[in-house]
């Protein structure tokens, strides 16, 4: 675990459990799917971040509230992993642009300060 994982909040599975009205056993097959990864201990111990808990969640909606099956959530999260991944890229390039057209921006004042004189 990193430092920052120190300042978040971390749940046993039986809270998780708890909380989202979901047996452990399910859990532990999302997790054996892939759908999650929770930390681990050094016991071994399952450990959910907010994140993992609001991951549920999304699981539990798409399966109980949406009828999705367990395949279809796995496209899903995929999507969403690939869009997540293609915005960052895009502000990425929007960046660089931005500083590109400041750059030439300058350039052109430039030139022009010097054509005015």
């Amino acid at each position: 675990m990193d430092l920052e994982d120190f300042q978040q909040p971390w749940f046993p599975i039986s809270i998780v459990s708890h909380l989202l009205d979901m047996h452990p056993q399910t859990i532990r097959h999302y997790e054996k799917l892939g759908l999650i990864e929770p930390h681990r201990s050094e016991g071994g111990v399952r450990l959910f971040s907010q994140m993992d808990v609001e991951r549920l969640k999304k699981i539990k909606m798409f399966t109980q509230e949406m009828g999705i099956n367990l395949a279809g959530v796995e496209v899903i999260f995929s999507l969403l992993d690939k869009l997540s991944m293609l915005e960052m890229e895009m502000e990425r390039k929007i960046r660089e642009m931005e500083k590109q057209f400041e750059e030439e921006i300058k350039l052109l004042k430039k030139e022009l300060q010097e054509f005015d004189k």
